[in-house]
């Protein structure tokens, strides 16, 4: 049987609201709190937040659904990853700066990084941050890595088995979509266990599905990928 291993996130958008927290409760109430999705007002100071955790964590999920939520406020964000190969110069106009898996980061990005994270901290604007070590472990210069850890760290837990399976229920709910507990069984032990690789693979199984005009059964989703 073919593996999926898709890690890159939902295709229906991350969101604050559509975060299954569990065990990482604390984190989303901050964030929620940073971007004011649960008040008027948003409450983002000058200290820096850092998450970190182990691949599929939320650690994105959560990165950028706060990139959306500042967006639809109609703010500009600073966004680096380890993919953005030649980092824009810090602009004043940004309402906070984004940095996403820190732990991969080339010199070139680390640069950019410290000096995107003194300019925000100069202007007072907010800085999160995430990678999949705590900040006394990263790989990176020293000036760096004890900035990320100034502030707000939190730990983010992988989801256990029955929040996943609580998970992708109340996504397949939301789309009109039945999983049987034959179809959830055969998921969780056939595919990623990420959450976001399965949260994708429901995505091309609704499609796949729409199009074959068929339920979702484990005959449809060995003939799904039979077509690939």
């Amino acid at each position: 049987m073919k593996q999926i291993a898709l890690d890159i996130g939902l295709a229906t958008g991350p969101t604050l609201t559509n975060f299954f927290a569990g065990p990482n409760e604390a984190a989303l109430r901050h964030l929620q709190l940073w971007t004011g999705e649960k008040s008027n007002r948003a409450q983002r100071s000058p200290v820096p937040t850092y998450l970190w955790g182990s691949s599929g964590s939320g650690k994105t999920h959560l990165l950028k659904a706060v990139r959306e939520a500042l967006r639809e406020q109609g703010a500009s964000i600073g966004w680096l990853d380890a993919t953005v190969h030649e980092p824009p110069a810090f602009d004043e106009n940004w309402a906070a700066v984004l940095m996403d898996d820190v732990h991969l980061y080339t010199a070139v990005q680390q640069h950019a990084a410290f000096n995107w994270f003194v300019n925000a901290q100069t202007g007072h604007q907010g800085v999160l941050a995430a990678g999949e070590l705590p900040p006394a472990d990263l790989k990176l210069r020293e000036d760096l890595r004890t900035r990320l850890g100034w502030g707000h760290v939190y730990a983010l837990q992988v989801l256990s088995e029955p929040e996943r399976r609580a998970v992708l229920r109340q996504a397949a709910d939301e789309r009109g979509v039945f999983l049987s507990d034959e179809v959830m069984d055969f998921m969780l032990t056939r595919f990623s266990r990420d959450l976001g690789s399965l949260m994708q693979l429901l995505e091309h199984l609704d499609g796949y599905a729409l199009q074959t005009q068929r339920a979702i059964t484990i005959p449809l989703i060995k003939a799904m990928l039979e077509n690939e």
